[in-house]
């Protein structure tokens, strides 16, 4: 069927273009629901690693659920035959396992030795703010002023949040240790999309590998006992924290990573305290506090302007009208 004119042919969308619409819609859905996951399980998160220090130290029990996740996930992409990293993308999964699993996580466990967990959520609130002024030095993302304002007021939510258990007196060196451990966070994020893609199971069996070199290394230099669990409530924290908490939840977040930008994706650590308090409140049957509504409503429309309203990178949405109309007259 031809077209009336010129106008209405390049306006009217073929049947590739309905159907990339299609596909587009479908993976939207799909990597809003992934973060939606990311956070449910990093909120609750908090809440394992709490039960598991009870009974391991901090080293040796990081020790023990990385080193057995990326088993796990190393028996998975064996046997779905998911290609392993290779080349310059398995030095990538290593700097990215480096920093995320082996350095940030044993900055930000030796700095909350001496920080309130309140202090803590704070300065990791600041991870989008941290992850977009990186992204700008290493050239991976353009200046948005949405992307600046959602990183301030994400920060300040979470400051709102937790105003009266910051605490006074705590040591520079442990604010500097979980400052750098955000900084370590966000950093991962920005190298892992530098290098060449591989499937998210085998990046993160790899990365979570390099990262658990560093806290054995760690954990050693620190004296720390190696013993197995005894209590049923730390195997079960451990079990959760293994299987959900870093297994599925760190290959959802590469999931994610792929289709958002680095600062969109990290909008995800402001959300953890906020589930955290939230299940808190209903576990215990406790009020919700004025500053957590009026928090967590300054958190949630920053991720909406910094990570949900934003559209994704311009390489993963094909140009519509890109291809003329073959039915066209010329």
């Amino acid at each position: 069927m031809l077209c009336y004119s010129a106008l209405s042919c390049w306006d009217r969308p073929s049947g590739d273009e309905v159907l990339t619409r299609m596909d587009n819609r479908r993976s939207d859905q799909l990597t809003l629901f992934a973060f939606g996951a990311i956070v449910l399980i990093g909120g609750t998160n908090f809440v394992a690693v709490r039960f598991s220090l009870r009974e391991l130290p901090p080293f040796w029990g990081a020790t023990l659920r990385f080193a057995v996740a990326a088993l796990l996930l190393f028996a998975v992409a064996l046997t779905q035959k998911f290609p392993l990293p290779r080349g310059r993308a398995l030095i990538g999964a290593a700097i990215y396992g480096g920093l995320g699993f082996g350095a940030g996580y044993a900055f930000a466990m030796w700095g909350m030795q001496h920080v309130s967990a309140g202090l803590a959520a704070v300065i990791f609130a600041s991870a989008p703010l941290l992850t977009f002024l990186l992204a700008l030095l290493h050239g991976q993302e353009k200046f948005r002023w949405r992307a600046l304002v959602g990183g301030i007021v994400a920060l300040i939510g979470i400051a709102v949040i937790f105003r009266g258990s910051v605490g006074t007196g705590v040591p520079l060196l442990s604010l500097l240790a979980l400052v750098v451990a955000a900084l370590c966070v966000a950093e991962s994020a920005i190298i892992v999309k530098n290098f060449p893609k591989t499937h998210p199971v085998s990046t993160n069996a790899v990365a979570m590998a390099a990262g658990v070199i560093l806290l054995v290394i760690l954990s050693l230099l620190s004296r720390e006992s190696w013993s197995v669990p005894v209590r049923a409530s730390t195997w079960i924290a451990l079990g959760y924290l293994i299987v959900l908490g870093s297994s599925a939840g760190f290959v959802l977040f590469l999931f994610v990573l792929k289709h958002w930008s680095a600062s969109a994706a990290s909008y995800q650590f402001v959300l953890f305290p906020v589930v955290a308090i939230i299940l808190g409140a209903i576990l215990e049957r406790a009020p919700m506090s004025p500053s957590l509504i009026f928090g967590g409503g300054l958190v949630l429309a920053s991720v909406y302007a910094g990570a949900i309203s934003q559209p994704p990178p311009a390489e993963a949405r094909p140009k519509l009208g890109s291809e003329p109309c073959m039915t066209c007259p010329e």
